[in-house]
């Protein structure tokens, strides 16, 4: 029973601090290029990473074979992810990022079933038709029907932060395989290090000249964001997945947008009613196709 308190208790730090991520590169992102910040999160985090693979005496090496998975998933898991969720939190807002990228686990649902051949149930069916209504219902609570047209910044945050989710399910599908069969947080790192070159074209020209103008509050952004956001939090996902069932602690995220809602309220957000009936429609729908 000790065991269970503490592995839930990892479970739910791990969520309070992704949730938190939210709030932090909201903030962030008022000072510095979110490129910039997602490269520079991955650039401290994946040695740090490494460093306690050495520390552990893991074993590094992986097939040839692997490198094309490998790719993918530092395109998908590191690179695309945080681009695309970082713009999009800039154009829309914390809680609504928060919200919209549980969605994840419908998409993942959905490509199972496509690519795995997993059976789909009714209860999984009905998961994904109320996500997506929560989905539609989050997304126009925050846009006035007047303003709305297809080139409304929040509009478009909010369909980078579902592409972003939709990349998580790609990364989640393709390091299935490879998480059978290798270390998990090995892989991770590989997927660190691939993710953060492929970041490099994207901020080689600028990225000395900006770092010289970022205040001391920045770095401490950078440092949360890469030591417990990246290290600490998928370190301690991956503990608890050895040791407790993959559905109950998937349960867990659901308070990630829960906590980024309420953490919000502090940056000035107002949050309406329907806002929340949407993100109920969507927690209870991933809740839903997580159980089937």
């Amino acid at each position: 029973m000790k065991n269970k308190t503490y592995i839930y208790l990892i479970l739910i730090l791990v969520s309070f601090i992704w949730a938190s991520s939210f709030i932090v590169v909201k903030t962030a992102t008022e000072e510095i290029d979110p490129i910039d910040l997602g490269f520079l999160r991955f650039i401290v985090a994946t040695p740090i990473l490494f460093l306690i693979l050495i520390y552990q005496k893991k074993d590094l090496h992986l097939p040839k074979k692997e490198i094309p998975s490998l790719l993918i998933l530092g395109l998908t898991g590191v690179t695309l992810l945080y681009l695309l969720q970082y713009i999009g939190i800039v154009y829309t807002n914390a809680s609504t990022s928060s919200v919209l990228i549980n969605t994840n686990v419908i998409f993942i649902a959905i490509l199972s079933v496509i690519f795995l051949k997993e059976k789909i149930s009714i209860k999984r069916i009905s998961g994904i038709l109320l996500s997506f209504i929560g989905v539609c219902v989050v997304i126009f609570s925050n846009i006035s029907t007047e303003n709305f047209n297809l080139n409304n910044v929040f509009f478009i945050g909010s369909i980078l932060v579902l592409l972003s989710a939709f990349c998580w399910a790609i990364y989640s599908i393709v390091g299935k395989r490879l998480l059978e069969k290798y270390d998990a947080i090995v892989i991770t790192s590989y997927a660190f290090i691939i993710g953060t070159l492929f970041y490099i074209p994207l901020v080689i020209n600028d990225i000395h000249i900006n770092i010289q103008n970022y205040s001391m509050n920045i770095f401490i952004y950078i440092l949360y964001l890469a030591i417990f956001s990246s290290v600490f939090s998928y370190m301690g996902w991956y503990y608890s997945l050895k040791v407790t069932e993959a559905s109950k602690a998937a349960v867990f995220l659901n308070l990630i947008p829960m906590f980024a809602i309420t953490m919000s309220l502090f940056l000035g957000e107002k949050i309406k009613i329907i806002f929340i009936l949407g993100a109920i429609f969507i927690i209870y729908g991933v809740y839903l196709t997580q159980k089937s």
